[in-house]
């Protein structure tokens, strides 16, 4: 039980924090984008329409989460975080690809996909 409450806890704060970065990207694109690891152009908005594109998936994605943690499944929810962490995974990529920093594709994209590893990890050990 204790091992399901830290897991609903960090799938919470990682809920909420992949909500804030879709937020951040609709209301700060080129800020949004740089703190991703690829500065965009700040003189042109030709990029402004897949960032905003990206901020709606992230909040998509957040909203998934408290939905499943409503619903009182430790097991889909672990599922879910599971199959989710091919997003920051496929994001560190590709920052590596663009020739972007290689401390945010590990620092932030990595740990974000370790964490969202390890949570998935504790509610799938919790009882069903």
């Amino acid at each position: 039980m204790v091992l399901t409450k830290v897991g609903y806890g960090l799938s919470g704060l990682l809920g909420a924090g992949i909500i804030g970065i879709g937020v951040r990207f609709l209301a700060a694109p080129q800020a949004a984008a740089a703190g991703y690891g690829i500065p965009t152009e700040r003189s042109g908005p030709a990029s402004d329409p897949y960032l905003a594109a990206k901020g709606v998936r992230d909040i998509a994605s957040g909203i998934v989460v408290f939905v499943l943690l409503g619903a009182g499944k430790p097991h889909i929810l672990g599922r879910y975080l599971i199959a989710a962490s091919i997003i920051p995974i496929g994001d560190g990529a590709n920052v590596l690809r663009r020739n972007g920093s290689k401390v945010t594709a590990y620092g932030v994209h990595g740990t974000t996909a370790a964490i969202m590893l390890a949570t998935a990890a504790l509610l799938l050990n919790g009882p069903e």
